[in-house]
């Protein structure tokens, strides 16, 4: 049973389809996370990575690790709704096997520096107990921007009579 299902994840992360790659969160500590990304045949990305053999982008690998990471930086801090979590570096990334439909991504995220507004952590995503990737990722807060008013909807006028 996940400590964080997918409603719960979409309180905390902004992404939405078809960039959330975070399906469950299965252990949360203070300097440790563990994620669930379920791949199925269906990801936008196999269409076209590629289409007599698809593999999940290395790049979405990362991607997926830098959103469980997030979720950590994010559930810690009471006005997350406020605060986005942006990828600043991706160091030391290695891509082991690839991650085919079917697979279940388990990523483990740990602290490794953390200061106010940044943190580095030291990932791995692994299918089946096999280390498929990993890598170091450095996340920084930051503020959302604030709505843009003259984008906020507008009552059309009333109809003359």
């Amino acid at each position: 049973m996940p400590l964080l299902d997918i409603h719960a994840i979409r309180e905390i992360l902004p992404h939405r389809y078809p960039m959330l790659l975070v399906d469950a969160i299965v252990e949360l500590e203070a300097e440790r996370i563990v994620g669930i990304k379920n791949v199925t045949v269906n990801e936008p990305f196999f269409a076209g990575h590629f289409p007599d053999f698809p593999v999940m982008p290395g790049v979405l690998i990362v991607e997926a690790m830098a959103q469980v990471a997030g979720v950590l930086v994010l559930k810690s801090i009471p006005d997350r709704h406020r605060k986005l979590v942006l990828l600043a570096s991706v160091e030391q990334a290695k891509f082991r096997r690839p991650v085919l439909p079917g697979d279940q991504l388990r990523i483990e995220m740990k602290v490794t520096k953390r200061k106010a507004s940044v943190a580095k952590m030291y990932g791995t995503a692994m299918v089946n107990g096999n280390v498929v990737a990993e890598a170091e990722v450095m996340c920084k807060l930051a503020d959302k921007p604030a709505p843009d008013p003259a984008e906020s909807p507008v009552e059309a006028p009333a109809a003359l009579a």
